[in-house]
C-alpha cells in the first residue's frame, strides 16, 4: 500500500507530505484547491508522463517520492529489486525536460518506473466512464476479465502465419502481362550483374591498384633506392656488405674476449635481418611488373562498377545479394503456379486451425461474459441499479487480429426497456457506477494493492451517492482506497480523512494538505453540504452522517 507522498514544487504545491492509512483515504477542498494536482504527483511517480509546465512558475525542478509498504517479494524480483520493508519511489522532473528515476536508490528509466508503478497503483479518473462509450474498448474489458491472454497468443501466432501466406499469394497473383514485364525486368539485370562477375573485395583491391599505379614513379624510385641502398653496385658497396666486412674485422678477436664475442653475435643477428629486408625490397621491384594499359584497364573496371552501383547497391556484396534475390524471384515467378497451389493448399489448413484457435478463444470469452454479467450486476445491485439489466453482446465477424468476435455491452436502466448499447442510454451517474463497479470487478483479478479514484462520482448524487460511498468502504476493507472526491456521503465513509486548501502567502499561491481530526471532519462534511455558511443545522446533519458511516463499517467488520 502507499505509506507515504512527498511531493516539491508541483503546480501550486511548494511542499507537502501525506501519510495514508490503510483502508479508505479522502481528499476533499474546494475546487481549484489542488486535489487533482495530488493525483498528478502520484501519476509522475508511477512513471505516468509528466510535462514541464507541472514544475511550480520560477523553478527549475519538481520532485515527487512515494513510498509504498507491504509490496510482494515476487514483484520486486520480478523486476530486479531487492526485496525490502519498503520501496520508495523518486522521481525529478526538470525544466530541460530530463527526467531522473530511482527506484530505492537506485537509477531505472521512466518505462521501468512505468512497469514497476502499474503493478503498485491503479488510478481511475473522472473520464473512465467515457471508455465504456469506446465499443472498441469492450473486448478490451472482457479480455481482461477472463484473462484470455493465453489462448490469444495461440490464436495470435496461427492468424499471423496466416496472414504471411495470404501476402504471399497476393503477391504471386498477378496478371500475365505484369508477369511477361517483371520477368523480362529480372532477366535485365540478372544478365548484366552476371557478365558483370562481380567478386567480394573486389572494389578494394582495384582502388588500392589504382593508387598504386597513379604513383608507380614514386614506388619505383623509393624501392630502387632503398635496394641500392643495401646492395650496393660495382662502384659502391651496400650496407649487407658494410656489415660483412665489420664481421670479417672482428671474427679473429672473436674468441679472445668476451664482449668482442657478443658484438660479433649481435652483428649476425643484424645482418640476418638486414639480409631477410633486402630481400623483401628486391621481391617488391618484382611487383613492378605491369603493362602501360593496366591503369585504364582499373579505371574502367571501377567505372563499370560504380555505374552498377548507381542501379544495384552501394557495395559489390549488396549487388551480389541484389542478384541472388532476382534469381529467386525469377525462380518463384517462373514456377509460380506451383507454389501457388501449393502456398493455396497451406493456407487451407491454416485458415482451419486459425479458425479454431479463434473459436476457442471465442468460447472462453463467452464463459467469461457470462460470469462478467453476474457479477458487474451484483455490484450494481449494491449501487442502487437493481432494476438495471446488463449484457455482453457478441457478433461473429470474419477473422481479424482479435479473433472472431465483436463485443459490445448493453444495459437497460428502466424495466420494460429493450437492451441498447451503453452509449444510447446511460446517463452520467449511470456511466460513474457501472464503471466503478466494472473496476472493482476487474481489480479482484489482479494484485494492485492500491486503487484511487478522481472524482469517478461526477454525475452522482442522494441515495446513489451513499451507495457508491458503501461500495468504495466495501472495496477498502481488501485493497487501499484513496478517493478525491466533492460528495459528503463519501467524505463521511473515510477511514482518513485529508483536506486540501489553497492560500496566498507573500503574493504566491500555495497549497497545503491537512488531516482532519473528526471535529474538523464535521465542519468539512458541512461545508460540503452547505458552502461556505455553516449552520448548525448542516453540522448537526454531518454529525449524522458521520454516525451512520461509522455504523456501517463496524457491519463490514
Amino acid at each position: 500500500m502507499l505509506q507515504l507522498l512527498h511531493i516539491e514544487n508541483i503546480a501550486i504545491i511548494e511542499q507537502a507530505d501525506i501519510v495514508f492509512e490503510p483502508g479508505f483515504n479522502v481528499l476533499t477542498g474546494e475546487t481549484g484547491a489542488g486535489k487533482s494536482i495530488v493525483i498528478d504527483a502520484m501519476s509522475a511517480v508511477l512513471g505516468q508522463r509528466a510535462s514541464r509546465e507541472l514544475i511550480r512558475t520560477g523553478e527549475n525542478k519538481a520532485f515527487v517520492s512515494a513510498c509504498f509498504i507491504g509490496v510482494p517479494s515476487q514483484l520486486l524480483e520480478n523486476f530486479g529489486i531487492d526485496a525490502e520493508e519498503e520501496l520508495l519511489l523518486q522521481r525529478e522532473i526538470h525544466a530541460d525536460g530530463k527526467n531522473i528515476c530511482r527506484v530505492n536508490g537506485r537509477p531505472m528509466t521512466v518505462t521501468q518506473l512505468r512497469a514497476l508503478g502499474n503493478c503498485l497503483l491503479n488510478i481511475h479518473g473522472q473520464h473512465d466512464g467515457q471508455q465504456l462509450l469506446d465499443e472498441e474498448q469492450h473486448l478490451y474489458y472482457l479480455d481482461a476479465f477472463g484473462r484470455t491472454q493465453g489462448v490469444w497468443q495461440v490464436y495470435s501466432e496461427k492468424y499471423a502465419k496466416l496472414q504471411e501466406v495470404r501476402r504471399r499469394i497476393r503477391d504471386l497473383q498477378m496478371d500475365e502481362a505484369e508477369k511477361a514485364r517483371r520477368m523480362d525486368t529480372l532477366r535485365y539485370q540478372i544478365d548484366e550483374l552476371e557478365r558483370a562477375k562481380l567478386r567480394p573485395g573486389e572494389e578494394d583491391e582495384l582502388m588500392s591498384r589504382r593508387n598504386f599505379l597513379r604513383n608507380s614513379e614514386k614506388f619505383i624510385s623509393a624501392v630502387e633506392g632503398a635496394n641500392f641502398s643495401f646492395n650496393g653496385d660495382e662502384g659502391s658497396y651496400g650496407a649487407l656488405s658494410l656489415l660483412r666486412q665489420a664481421q670479417d674485422f672482428l671474427a679473429p678477436i672473436r674468441m679472445l674476449d668476451d664482449q668482442y664475442a657478443q658484438l660479433y653475435a649481435r652483428l649476425e643477428e643484424l645482418y640476418s635481418e638486414t639480409y631477410d629486408l633486402a630481400e623483401t625490397i628486391s621481391d617488391k621491384r618484382e611487383e613492378f611488373d605491369f603493362s602501360p594499359h593496366e591503369l585504364d584497364d582499373v579505371e574502367g573496371r571501377l567505372d563499370q562498377l560504380y555505374r552498377l552501383k548507381k542501379k544495384y547497391g552501394p557495395t559489390v556484396e549488396e549487388m551480389i545479394d541484389y542478384l541472388a534475390r532476382c534469381r529467386d524471384e525469377l525462380e518463384a515467378i517462373e514456377y509460380a503456379g506451383d507454389t501457388l497451389l501449393h502456398l493455396e493448399k497451406e493456407c487451407g489448413k491454416l485458415e482451419k486451425e486459425a479458425q479454431e484457435a479463434a473459436r476457442a478463444l471465442s468460447d472462453l470469452r463467452k464463459s467469461a461474459a457470462t460470469e462478467l454479467e453476474h457479477q458487474i450486476l451484483s455490484e450494481l445491485r449494491q449501487l442502487d441499479m437493481g432494476k438495471i439489466r446488463f449484457s455482453v453482446s457478441f457478433e461473429q465477424q470474419p477473422l481479424a487480429e482479435n479473433g472472431m468476435d465483436m463485443v459490445r455491452f448493453l444495459m437497460s436502466a428502466n424495466v420494460g426497456e429493450e437492451l441498447r448499447p451503453i452509449h444510447k442510454i446511460a446517463s452520467g451517474g449511470e456511466l460513474a457506477r457501472i464503471m466503478l463497479a466494472m473496476k472493482n470487478v476487474l481489480s479482484e483479478q489482479d494484485q494492485v494493492g492500491t486503487m484511487v479514484f478522481d472524482e469517478v462520482d461526477t454525475g452522482v448524487s442522494g441515495r446513489a451517492a451513499q451507495k457508491v460511498a458503501e461500495k468504495m468502504a466495501r472495496i477498502s476493507r481488501k485493497k487501499q482506497v484513496l478517493c478525491v472526491t466533492h460528495l459528503p456521503q463519501l467524505a463521511a465513509m473515510a477511514d482518513t480523512h485529508f483536506s486540501v486548501e489553497k492560500g496566498e502567502r507573500g503574493g504566491r499561491t500555495y497549497t497545503s494538505v491537512q488531516q482532519l481530526t473528526r471535529e474538523r471532519r464535521r465542519e468539512e462534511l458541512a461545508r460540503l453540504t452547505g458552502g461556505a455558511h455553516v449552520s448548525e443545522v448542516m453540522l448537526s446533519g454531518a454529525e449524522e452522517l458521520l454516525q451512520a458511516a461509522e455504523t456501517f463499517k463496524v457491519s463490514l467488520a
